[in-house]
């Protein structure tokens, strides 16, 4: 008897952000949730000049925009001898039987900054054999914005180290411009990301806590730099590598998510594990992720200003709500999400 296989694609980056981290965390774990029975492979799909490492070639750019009979042609022969296809991001073409695909969030049809949307992507979706979504909200976008009947959702997870983060030596965070206690914002800087909000906010706290400084990581981005660069009390720390984030984080006061829309919100989460509180925006997944265990605040600049004095304040409720946060961030492990994928992979046999 054949032993069956499932294939698990992604496309190389040399600029990875959260859905890379899903990507790295479930192909990770995925060989071990589907057992011994089952062949696991990783196909990492790169440009033709490309000098990021991976075992395909495709020229992503025209696949992205390529007719449906194209793409359904180059899935043939990317997917042979596949028992099961998840594909993690909608740019690749789809596998000809057990489709599976990945839907963080539909923001490319949402909002003109971001990547443009594949041409062929909403038929499918509605075609893949399953549609794995990765919140409650992913997964009614999918249904009311894409037509997708009956999508999966599978919660991401997080890594561990963030539970067991250890604040940024003095000297290190010296070396980034931060003298002082600061509130973080990590993540892009596209129109979703609410940054202009943050803008209005954090005169507004910086007026009430001059020692607080706002820090922004995240890829350099004109935007971001437009809004903030210059601005009293605020620190440009660019793209910081992944190994310092859990230590950024854990040294931070507060974390702010301003976002008008997130499939997920992992930052959110990140902060919860590492026990920050989060002020978040009580807009589209983030209530989902961050429940009761953090504060939401309406997208406003006044509003997260609000948010973010409360938060920052010498308050005796602050520390029952890290504890909170702790407690609630421990629900969404990496594992728990492979063995979730796992199930809707055998399912598909």
């Amino acid at each position: 008897m054949t032993t069956p296989r499932l294939s698990i694609a992604r496309i190389a980056t040399d600029t990875p952000m959260g859905a890379q981290a899903y990507e790295a965390q479930v192909i990770s774990r995925a060989a071990a949730a589907m057992g011994t029975d089952w062949a696991v492979r990783e196909l990492v799909m790169r440009s033709m000049r490309s000098p990021l490492a991976g075992n395909r070639r495709l020229p992503m750019g025209r696949v992205a925009q390529a007719p449906a009979s194209v793409r359904r042609m180059l899935g043939r022969m990317l997917f042979r001898g596949d028992t099961v296809s998840h594909r993690t991001s909608l740019e690749l073409p789809p596998a000809p039987h057990a489709d599976v695909i990945t839907l963080h969030d539909v923001v490319a049809w949402r909002f003109s900054d971001e990547s443009a949307p594949v041409a062929a992507a909403i038929d499918e979706a509605r075609r893949a054999a399953a549609v794995i979504c990765v919140s409650q909200f992913t997964a009614k976008e999918a249904v009311e914005f894409l037509g997708v009947e009956d999508p999966h959702v599978v919660p991401n997870g997080i890594d561990p180290r963030y539970f067991d983060a250890a604040p940024l030596a003095t000297e290190a965070l010296v070396g980034l411009g931060l003298r002082g206690p600061y509130v973080l914002h990590a993540g892009g800087a596209a129109t979703r990301k609410n940054l202009d909000a943050l803008a209005v906010a954090w005169p507004l706290v910086h007026r009430e806590r001059p020692d607080l400084t706002l820090a922004l990581a995240g890829p350099a981005r004109p935007r971001r730099t437009q809004l903030f660069d210059g601005m009293p009390g605020t620190v440009l720390l660019g793209r910081q590598p992944d190994d310092s984030m859990p230590g950024l984080v854990a040294s931070a006061t507060a974390i702010v998510v301003p976002s008008l829309y997130e499939g997920f919100g992992l930052p959110a989460l990140e902060a919860m594990a590492a026990g920050v509180p989060v002020v978040a925006a009580n807009t589209s997944s983030l209530p989902e992720v961050v429940g009761d265990a953090g504060l939401l605040v309406e997208p406003t600049g006044a509003a997260i200003a609000d948010g973010l004095l409360q938060i920052t304040a010498a308050d005796a409720g602050i520390p029952t709500l890290i504890a909170a946060g702790r407690v609630r961030a421990a629900e969404f492990t990496w594992e728990r999400s492979a063995a979730g994928h796992a199930a809707i992979w055998r399912s598909l046999r």
